[in-house]
């Protein structure tokens, strides 16, 4: 799991938190706690996916474009952080005649993309709005 995926569903929150207004990349990287434009990357994936618009110069910013009642975390996921489950890095060497070192990385591959899919169905069931109103509870 990458950190974009959280700066993601905390940006689409935030926007609905503030229905019908602009942010900017520096509003949002303030209440993120994170810079602008690590902001602008991530929200520049949001917009090509169809959940936010933009509007460039002054008085510009996010919008919220889509119904944050309907947006899972699962459709977050899949636009931000989809194969982030599995590490870049490999184990092991198919070519070792060791069951062990030939077949570890095929058998953790596997392994990562099952926990990948269950992932993607707990976040099914979460909306965006879902994680607002639960921030709302909190004390």
């Amino acid at each position: 799991m990458n950190s974009e995926f959280t700066i993601a569903v905390h940006s689409l929150v935030y926007l609905t938190h503030l229905p019908g207004h602009m942010a900017s990349s520096e509003s949002i990287a303030a209440n993120v706690s994170t810079h602008p434009a690590r902001i602008r990357k991530v929200m520049g994936c949001l917009r090509k996916h169809g959940f936010v618009k933009t509007k460039e110069g002054i008085g510009g910013g996010y919008i919220l474009d889509c119904d944050p009642d309907e947006i899972t975390l699962a459709q977050v996921y899949r636009a931000v952080s989809c194969g982030s489950f599995k590490p870049s890095w490999c184990t092991g060497d198919p070519e070792q005649t060791c069951p062990v070192s030939s077949n570890a990385q095929r058998v953790m591959d596997q392994i990562f993309a099952d926990a990948e899919a269950y992932f993607e169905t707990y976040f099914a069931r979460i909306t965006i709005r879902s994680v607002l109103e639960k921030i709302k509870q909190c004390p």
